[in-house]
């Protein structure tokens, strides 16, 4: 299982919102630490708002390309439905190019909507949107030259897109949340999928990842070509006990704020208390904990190939997020990959 960190690139973690420079410089040296420690992959997010910094995901990822050597660097995820293809493959292959070939995308129609209005899109259009840019984003990756036609941009008539990646067949995960056609329509074009839980018990996706399988199958691909990633918020620390207390406050705040606009009911220690549970979505416990329960989603889900941590909005200190990489890397994956 391949084990690494996606970033929201957030401002607002710990006691005090820190400046822009301050965020930015920090995060860029916890993808070198995790570099360092032996994590396999650091993604970063795109939003759109005040408090992320992460708006374009390939420029932090090409400044992390120059100061790491082996870690594979890819966003998570690129609002496919609100940008060009033509110029998102051209990015992630210049990155690719600048990291030697450690580049990978994940691209989906985004769970906020902030980037539709602002570039001018309708959502009456989101999946529409989705569909076509990820025919055209594909046809780009497999051809030099590219003839094609849709309805949102204009065509291409035999024309080039340069530069090509270094990798010829440059990694693209398809991010999905819980909608059924989304990991059917992945498993049908065979490629990898990135499962976000946030919320409820991880186990509950088993039959969407079974479906997933099952349209790959029936499309032709064998099973060792349809990976299956899970992205959810989780957080390492020396003790279980530790990581409670350091990542709980920090948590209940950023959730039931988040909740207030989405719907949900407010975080309480009962429902946090549920998600750090063995079937629960939140990884957060100490190193022998996290990779227990690791262990257990993979079965759950019938294995998985990767799993990613979003921990970086929770509250928590840079010294903190800092130490969580370097048990990822040290204890959690040996014993991970110890199984």
């Amino acid at each position: 299982m391949e084990i690494g960190i996606d970033s929201f690139a957030s401002a607002m973690y710990g006691t005090n919102a820190l400046s822009s420079v301050d965020a930015m410089e920090q995060l860029l040296e916890r993808i070198r630490v995790a570099d360092q420690a032996g994590l396999d992959i650091f993604g970063i997010g795109e939003h759109h708002k005040k408090e992320f910094l992460d708006s374009a995901p390939a420029v932090i990822l090409a400044a992390a390309a120059a100061m790491t050597k082996r870690i594979r660097l890819t966003s998570a995820v690129t609002v496919l439905s609100t940008s060009d293809p033509v110029r998102v493959y051209q990015s992630f292959a210049t990155l690719d190019l600048i990291s030697k070939g450690r580049t990978e995308l994940v691209v989906g129609r985004g769970s906020a909507i902030d980037a539709y209005p602002l570039f001018g899109f309708d959502l009456q259009d989101y999946d529409a949107l989705f569909r076509e840019k990820l025919d055209l984003l594909l046809k780009i990756r497999d051809q030099e030259f590219v003839t094609w036609s849709g309805k949102f941009r204009p065509p291409l008539d035999n024309l080039a897109v340069y530069p090509r990646a270094l990798q010829q067949n440059l990694p693209i995960w398809l991010g999905v949340g819980g909608t059924p056609e989304s990991f059917v329509r992945a498993g049908a074009l065979g490629l990898p999928l990135m499962v976000a839980v946030i919320g409820g018990d991880t186990e509950r996706f088993r039959p969407l990842v079974d479906l997933y399988r099952s349209a790959g199958a029936d499309a032709g691909f064998e099973p060792d070509q349809l990976k299956v990633g899970l992205h959810s918020p989780g957080y390492v620390s020396a003790s279980t006990a530790d990581a409670i207390e350091e990542y709980y406050p920090g948590y209940a705040k950023l959730w039931t704020e988040a909740g207030k606009q989405r719907g949900w009911p407010p975080v309480t220690r009962g429902s946090f208390n549920h998600a750090i549970s063995a079937k629960g979505v939140l990884v957060v416990g100490g190193p022998e904990e996290v990779a227990e329960k690791l262990l257990r989603h993979s079965r759950s889900l019938g294995g998985i190939d990767r799993f990613t941590f979003q921990m970086d909005n929770a509250g928590l200190t840079h010294q903190q997020l800092l130490s969580a990489i370097e048990l990822i890397g040290t204890k959690v994956i040996p014993m991970v990959n110890a199984g």
